[in-house]
């Protein structure tokens, strides 16, 4: 079994409680919500960031066929200082938390699929989190590009440069060389 079954799964035992549209720029998520849900979504995109003083440092982005939660509210239940806001027009599935760590305990399948998938997050985290610290803007871009091609195709060139930490000017340049 691996990650994309859970989709499969979420469908097969209707964890799904409902569907909803969020426009262009609206938030699905506010800055010290709590917010124990995940999101399937289905078509659009959206992105996850934290507000850093005056600005906004853009941390995961999320688009058509990606599960997206704020994980420490998720696992916490408490505040968290994500925001989530659709890039474009938005249909997310709503899967709340209950029937979800039910759906969990239910089967050791299941449960061992929900620790894949968060193995799976945090190993993408650590890479981030290096890219960030050591790597130029360069490699940056090339590693994204690799990783998630699609993301250039799906997302704003001017949230992608804030997500790798640089100017649009400088992807820009990056794109084009």
């Amino acid at each position: 079994m691996n990650p994309s079954d859970l989709i499969a799964l979420i469908e097969t035992n209707h964890l799904v409680e409902k569907v909803l549209t969020i426009e262009r720029n609206a938030f699905l998520k506010t800055a010290g919500s709590i917010d124990t849900h995940i999101y399937f979504i289905e078509e659009g995109s959206l992105r996850v960031f934290v507000v850093d003083g005056e600005e906004e440092r853009t941390i995961r982005f999320g688009y058509q066929n990606n599960i997206l939660v704020s994980l420490d509210s998720f696992l916490t239940e408490k505040p968290s200082e994500f925001v989530i806001q659709a890039i474009k027009k938005t249909r997310v599935r709503v899967i709340p938390k209950k029937g979800f760590m039910e759906f969990l305990h239910q089967d050791e399948n299941h449960l061992k699929l929900w620790v894949k998938i968060l193995e799976d997050l945090v190993i993408q985290q650590i890479e981030r989190e290096k890219d960030l610290l050591t790597a130029s803007p360069k490699e940056r871009f090339e590693r994204v590009l690799k990783r998630s091609p699609i993301l250039f195709q799906e997302i704003s060139n001017r949230h992608i440069a804030n997500y790798l930490r640089m100017t649009p000017e400088t992807l820009s340049r990056l794109k084009k060389s």
